[in-house]
């Protein structure tokens, strides 16, 4: 037990919901690729099995390095990495191949792979944002702080907005939260949040109204945003999203209290994308309640403990960074359940170590092991606090 303690260092709880995470993920993804591999690959239903599980591997080797990397190492990378992600949205937005149409992808030469810096973007703006307000946390409230915080989100935001409207809208939430968390100007906040909340609703209200040649004249993203938001409000029926939604909430309702078992959906063969945005009404369906409530509870736990190392860590960057990570990671995940359960609209969004995906997978992967690697630091800062306390009784 000593042995893995020194191997594996954090929070042990958090090891324990990535390890409950990845194999659920591992699982769910077997099970809800099978008619992609007929479709996509001759039946090969072992491709993107060990896919995914290779990405699931090299994830888990990154978090591992990161978790054991010096703390300071995680500032460098919050200027960096923004700097980084930006350039890389900018891309994607000129040359990016489109998902769903969208653009959404880079194409790595050579490779045969696709980056998607939308992921990206969400880890390290957190970083940023955690660095702005730990470097200025005497002046945290003054309006060069908020302006400077606001700056970096508004620019991702509008980066990532027109491809995909609803990591951008999750990813300014996010935002704001962690602001105010950061005791950033309050009535600054208040006022950004006013005129956020202003013109989704003024957005709403337009896309309800119009027509659908207009909608198709105004850019390809938003026929899609009118026919989700109009399935939410149960006006047309008869669009792709209601079929979705539909077939979701009948994987639901049919999965009951235990579950079907591994590997026995049947709207696997119905839903579209059932291994992404959809892998939540899968696993209900497979695993019943008592599968939806392990994953759900992995983070609200996740959330939980992230917020209770803000009051430990002797840092400020390392208490914003740890919960703006938690804060991003399990808002994507209620999100993604909100969806399949037919409470929220269809988003695209996935659930963080479970969906499948490869960039995903590292990023999140990324963030696990930078949370892991705060909750290490504040382990050995209360370690050396001990020790001098021994010290000086002695």
């Amino acid at each position: 037990m000593a042995a893995a303690s020194q191997l594996f260092k954090g929070d042990r709880i958090i090891w324990i919901i990535v390890l409950i995470l990845s194999l659920m993920g591992v699982l769910a993804v077997y099970s809800a690729t099978s008619t992609l591999a007929f479709s996509e690959k001759g039946g090969d239903t072992e491709f993107y099995f060990l896919r995914h599980s290779g990405f699931l591997l090299m994830g888990l080797a990154v978090l591992y390095v990161t978790h054991r990397m010096p703390y300071a190492f995680y500032k460098i990378m919050a200027r960096w990495g923004i700097y980084l992600s930006i350039a890389l949205l900018v891309l994607t937005l000129a040359v990016g191949h489109d998902i769903n149409n969208a653009a959404r992808v880079l194409p790595i030469p050579f490779l045969n792979l696709t980056l998607q810096p939308s992921d990206m973007a969400k880890l390290f703006l957190v970083l940023y944002i955690a660095r702005v307000i730990s470097k200025n946390h005497e002046d945290a409230g003054s309006k060069r702080v908020f302006y400077q915080s606001l700056t970096s989100v508004g620019v991702v935001v509008l980066l990532i907005a027109p491809e995909n409207l609803s990591t951008g809208l999750m990813i300014f939430v996010t935002s704001m939260m962690l602001m105010y968390i950061g005791r950033v100007n309050l009535k600054l906040l208040g006022i950004i949040t006013g005129i956020g909340i202003t013109v989704l609703s003024l957005m709403v209200v337009f896309l309800l109204n119009i027509s659908p040649q207009t909608a198709k004249d105004l850019g390809k993203r938003v026929p899609t945003w009118k026919s989700r938001i109009e399935t939410f409000m149960g006006k047309n029926p008869d669009a792709e999203s209601s079929y979705q939604q539909v077939q979701s909430q009948i994987a639901v309702a049919t999965g009951g209290v235990f579950g079907k078992g591994p590997g026995h959906s049947t709207q696997r063969y119905y839903l579209p994308h059932p291994y992404s945005d959809f892998i939540y009404a899968i696993i209900m369906e497979e695993y019943g309640l008592i599968g939806g409530l392990l994953i759900l509870s992995c983070f609200l736990v996740l959330l939980f403990r992230c917020l209770k190392m803000v009051t430990a860590s002797p840092q400020a960057f390392g208490a914003l960074t740890v919960v703006g990570l938690g804060l991003s990671m399990s808002f994507q995940a209620f999100l993604n359940m909100g969806v399949a359960v037919g409470v929220l609209p269809v988003t695209g969004l996935t659930i963080p170590l479970v969906s499948m995906g490869g960039t995903s997978l590292l990023f999140n992967s990324l963030s696990f092991g930078i949370i892991l690697g705060i909750s290490r630091h504040i382990q050995e800062e209360k370690r050396k606090q001990a020790q001098e306390t021994v010290g000086s009784l002695a």
